[in-house]
């Protein structure tokens, strides 16, 4: 029978105790002692990331050149996907009792599959192998439980062009949402609007507005929704004013690669990635000589940075668990996640690395590594992959039509409730 997309969410609903012991595992047989014995034996890394040629040829030639000359009777295959038709992918294969080897997920991803049993908890010494910033491990963990390793971040920041805040006499980047607002006010002119808060996708966006603003998404036990309080609301809000103003416009956002409205100069303000700077460096790079950039981390009750990323996990239901974990491991080494980063743009979230030639070079970076301590993470309960998809549709009218904040986030709020209760 063909699956379709309401059998696959029910895959990872109630129904995928049957999936799994269909596949000879289940939740609680994933115990961190099952991957002992040699590594050998042939298998399969599931990755949305090393995207195009560039990435294939630091992968398969670099990452895993190194990791043949170390277990020469391990085989992999690699299954490209893009983070898109990831959650797909990996629902398919656990409807049908067939998850890769190795697979590499979102930040917020694995409460869900952990949950579940898809994915193998992990020995906690692997939380100490290296010297992970503590922030940094926190979206690997279930119920306190290991079940991935980082690999690399990408984080929320504000990037501002600095000639534009020179010609407007501006001499201090916001502090506050009320001086954002100003800001952004005096910037816009004919043509550039003075903040660009949407280029990026709504649901990161209002994730990290919320979390300045000294909001949470969910209760420590991931069973209750808390974002539906006045911050939550209030973070919303913040976008219909800056519209209203005239200072920010939804349909001037930029597609992902293209040259972003700071790179035109359309824009003085954006949300974005540390990733931008590679970009920048591609398409625009006398921006970065002429020193015309800056970068500053989104406050108003707090500071706070959206900490996103992709982690590896290794499969419950492998085959050959001692291959599975080697790989694990080694795409969590220091050499891996800096040739990850560098490929990417991303933040490598070691201490190991913050010295680098790399993260020094790439000032989004080296400001994202510096404010660690405010990152926050999307997620925190079992049903986030349910919920994530139902933010931005249920947002987005609130902002170009004429529905209220309060009520937007409220529904969001009964959505939330219905999908934890069906856990």
């Amino acid at each position: 029978m063909e699956l379709n997309r309401r059998s696959l969410l029910a895959a990872i609903g109630a129904g995928t105790a049957a999936a799994l012991t269909g596949c000879g595992t289940g939740t609680g047989t994933s115990a961190a002692g099952s991957a002992d014995g040699p590594a050998e034996g042939e298998i399969t890394l599931l990755t949305p990331i090393y995207e195009g040629a560039k990435g294939k040829t630091l992968l398969e030639g670099d990452i895993l050149g190194g990791f043949r000359k170390k277990y020469p009777d391990v085989k992999v295959n690699v299954d490209y996907t893009t983070y898109d038709q990831l959650n797909e992918k990996i629902t398919t294969g656990l409807a049908g009792g067939l998850l890769p080897d190795v697979l590499m997920m979102g930040v917020g991803w694995i409460p869900p599959f952990a949950a579940k049993g898809a994915i193998a908890e992990l020995p906690e010494k692997l939380a100490k192998t290296h010297d992970y910033e503590k922030r940094v491990l926190e979206p690997s963990r279930h119920d306190g439980k290991l079940y991935a390793l980082p690999v690399v971040l990408d984080t929320r920041i504000v990037v501002y062009r600095k000639d534009h805040f020179a010609e407007a006499g501006i001499r201090e980047t916001p502090a506050n949402w009320s001086e954002l607002r100003a800001v952004a006010k005096q910037l816009t002119t004919k043509g550039r609007v003075g903040f660009d808060p949407f280029s990026i996708n709504l649901r990161q966006c209002w994730e990290t507005f919320l979390f300045a603003n000294g909001g949470q998404l969910f209760s420590a036990d991931g069973r209750k929704p808390l974002f539906t309080d006045a911050r939550g609301v209030e973070a919303l809000q913040f976008f219909k004013d800056l519209v209203a103003d005239g200072s920010a416009d939804y349909a001037r956002k930029t597609d992902v690669g293209a040259p972003s409205n700071v790179q035109t100069g359309q824009g003085s303000m954006m949300m974005t990635t540390s990733a931008l700077w590679v970009q920048v460096k591609e398409q625009s790079p006398e921006l970065i000589e002429q020193d015309k950039l800056g970068s500053f981390v989104l406050a108003n009750r707090r500071p706070a940075m959206l900490q996103g990323g992709t982690l590896v996990s290794q499969s419950a239901s492998s085959r050959h668990p001692a291959a599975a974990r080697a790989l694990v491991e080694w795409l969590a080494t220091p050499e891996s996640i800096l040739g990850a980063a560098q490929q990417r743009g991303s933040v490598p979230g070691l201490r190991d690395l913050s010295d680098t030639a790399y993260v020094k070079e790439n000032q989004f970076v080296d400001l994202s590594l510096k404010n660690l301590e405010h990152a926050a993470s999307e997620g925190g309960t079992a049903a986030w992959m349910e919920i994530r998809e139902k933010i931005v549709p249920t947002l987005e009218p609130a902002i170009v039509g004429d529905q209220s904040a309060k009520d937007a986030i409220a529904e969001l709020g009964r959505l939330a409730e219905a999908a934890i209760g069906r856990m």
